[in-house]
């Protein structure tokens, strides 16, 4: 057993937090996203890792190498330009030998993979989508199952009338080589409007596994702020949470929560309150500021009484005296002077 997961893209939903890191490195409770991916693949057995990039390939490929420090092999083929999901499992066609569980490189989740294998195999499919219900099926594409599980039809976007079920494509899958001849070589080419329609159409056994706990896409700000928030009050059961020990640059009248996940590199100075947050390596808090609700890249500096609230802050980051930050998202190397006002209501 493979995997391929799909880590190309440029994270265009995520900026300004992807501009200078690839969408699959963008830390979710202080671990690189991809971390997540690996741990559902090594639980279900399956250890060899197929990296597809295009973005920033060295980020990654400099962070996880061969995959030894994390329990994986991995191996990586680079898009020269961009070629689409199904491309891109095209593009790895040369390391793809067995049965391959595909990831969208943004989806965080706590599926037990060894299931959808174990649905796969019993139905001895050719392919098999992961599917995960939604309030509105209408933002997605709707996917719908008859009663065996057999994919029966896709429809994007569907009218209000043309729902008849809320299950929309998770983007995990389960494939046999063989769904490689059914993509062109070399051209851009996707599995959600070109791959499977054809499998449908040749009459292929293409099945759905419904998953009804924890998905999220991540590829919003919004998304990848509630994401961390997620982790860390344990609502995803996957890898466990770095060590909540204070730092020992942490003045002792520092108040922190249970929850939240801090640092210990970091300096956090009198009377700082940090509530159900993340906050990275090597930051500076001054004294008196409150984080609330809020993910804080490294090597940000808050200065004495701000507030960042139901916010997400990039790397470097310069907040001054007395600002507020409420349902803000700022990029990398921002500065707010003192007094600054940004976000909802400001």
């Amino acid at each position: 057993m493979q995997s391929l997961i799909l880590a190309g893209g440029k994270g265009t939903r995520l900026r300004p937090l992807t501009m200078h890191t690839p969408k699959p490195m963008v830390p979710i409770a202080n671990r690189p996203f991809l971390l997540y991916q690996m741990e559902l693949l090594k639980r279900a057995r399956v250890s060899d890792v197929i990296l597809s990039l295009s973005y920033q390939p060295q980020k990654i490929e400099h962070k996880l190498t061969d995959g030894t420090d994390y329990g994986v092999r991995i191996s990586y083929t680079v898009e020269a330009s961009p070629l689409g999901t199904a491309g891109a499992y095209r593009n790895a066609a040369g390391l793809i030998n067995e049965t391959t569980v595909v990831f969208n490189g943004d989806v965080l989740t706590d599926i037990d993979l060894s299931d959808v294998i174990a649905y796969h195999r019993e139905r001895e499919a050719v392919a098999t989508i992961v599917l995960a219900p939604v309030p509105n099926p209408s933002d997605y594409g709707l996917v719908e199952t008859d009663e065996q599980g057999h994919v029966r039809r896709f429809v994007e976007k569907p009218k209000p009338e043309e729902i008849t079920c809320d299950t929309i494509n998770a983007g995990i899958y389960i494939l046999e080589p063989r769904v490689l001849d059914y993509i062109p070589e070399g051209e851009p080419f996707m599995f959600e409007y070109e791959v499977f329609p054809r499998l449908l159409a040749s009459g292929e056994p293409f099945f759905g596994y419904v998953w009804r706990d924890y998905w999220r896409d991540i590829g919003t700000p919004a998304s990848y702020l509630q994401a961390n928030l997620d982790v860390i009050a344990g609502r995803v059961k996957l890898l466990d949470l770095p060590s909540r020990e204070r730092g020992d640059k942490f003045d002792e009248t520092v108040e922190l929560d249970a929850r939240s996940v801090v640092d210990p590199s970091c300096t956090i100075k009198a009377g700082v309150r940090i509530i159900n947050s993340v906050v990275g390596g090597n930051c500076y808090i001054e004294d008196r500021a409150r984080i609330e609700n809020s993910v804080v890249r490294g090597g940000t500096r808050i200065g004495p009484n701000a507030t960042v609230s139901g916010a997400v802050v990039g790397k470097s980051c310069h907040i001054g005296r007395m600002v507020t930050v409420e349902g803000a998202v700022l990029g990398d190397k921002s500065v707010l002077t003192d007094y600054s006002q940004v976000g909802d209501g400001n």
